[in-house]
């Protein structure tokens, strides 16, 4: 007997038999692609925006979702909206994607979610913030127009506000109990309302923020030290209550990229009388997803 004798007792396979298994090495692999996909993005990726009020967060929130700003009022409890990228602007986890892709278009979904600005509301977006829902970066929206005046409270406001939602991002470094470093949190400031003659530019809202900023760290330091602390715990590097470097020196935003925080500055507007813009706030979303 031959060695290929044992063979002719294998039952030959039927055509069913070949179109099932076919079947089954054709579906398997998607099925397990599914599966793996629905177990990671039961939440949709979100986008917390803050800011003071007037700033026109909630407008912001209702133009990116309906694709036209409505009248809006004083916010007094979070608002969440979904939202779609418009097909034009890239995102940057689909560079290597086939746009043949099944999961190619819920990739470009994403939540809005909008906070209260009002100073008594505001724990909102601290809650937000130290127990964040997939959120993936934060829009801190400012008034370009009022940042212009050196006579009112809104520059000093605004500045203490986006110091105190920066001081809990770099907390969340700074007094974490386990060593796994957190990811990168790109902070947008939104300078809203650049269709007014009156507001400044974008690059000018970096610098205004940045020395306002400067003047409140060394308001709460000189705060700290006529409480009692002395000068050699603020120099010995309180990371919890010293936002960016430590000692006299100015303010930067860039002195937060140590604790994985990139702001950015961009500027646009919600409304105004040839429409409304916002490209680069649309591209900067489309670029941390």
């Amino acid at each position: 007997m031959s060695w290929a004798d044992p063979l002719t007792f294998l039952p030959e396979p039927s055509p069913s038999f070949i179109v099932l298994s076919l079947l089954l090495v054709i579906s398997i692999p998607l099925i397990l692609h599914l599966i793996i996909y629905n177990t990671t993005s039961d939440t949709l990726p979100t986008i917390l925006l803050v800011g003071p009020s007037g700033a026109g967060k909630t407008a912001l929130a209702t133009l990116l979702e309906r694709g036209r700003a409505a009248v809006t009022h004083t916010s007094q409890v979070p608002l969440t909206v979904e939202i779609s990228l418009p097909v034009k602007v890239p995102v940057a986890s689909s560079r290597f994607r086939s746009p043949n892709d099944p999961t190619w278009e819920v990739t470009k979904k994403l939540l809005i979610q909008d906070t209260p600005g009002h100073g008594k509301l505001r724990h909102y977006a601290v809650d937000s913030i130290n127990k964040p829902q997939n959120m993936q970066g934060i829009i801190f929206m400012v008034d370009a127009a009022a940042l212009s005046s050196d006579t009112s409270e809104g520059p000093r406001q605004t500045a203490e506000y986006l110091h105190d939602v920066l001081l809990q991002l770099q907390k969340q470094v700074t007094e974490s109990k386990t060593s796994k470093a957190r990811k990168e949190m790109p902070v947008l400031i939104a300078a809203n309302k650049l269709d007014l003659f009156t507001a400044l530019p974008a690059p000018t809202v970096k610098y205004k923020l940045e020395s306002e900023i400067t003047k409140v760290r060394k308001s709460r330091s000189e705060g700290l030290l006529d409480s009692g602390i002395g000068s050699k715990d603020l120099d010995g590097g309180n990371e919890g209550d010293w936002l960016g470097d430590t000692g006299d020196g100015e303010f930067k935003f860039s002195q937060l990229e140590e604790f994985n925080i990139q702001v950015k500055v961009a500027g646009g507007n919600v409304t105004g009388a040839d429409g409304s813009e916002v490209k680069q706030w649309w591209e900067w979303i489309g670029g941390i997803l």
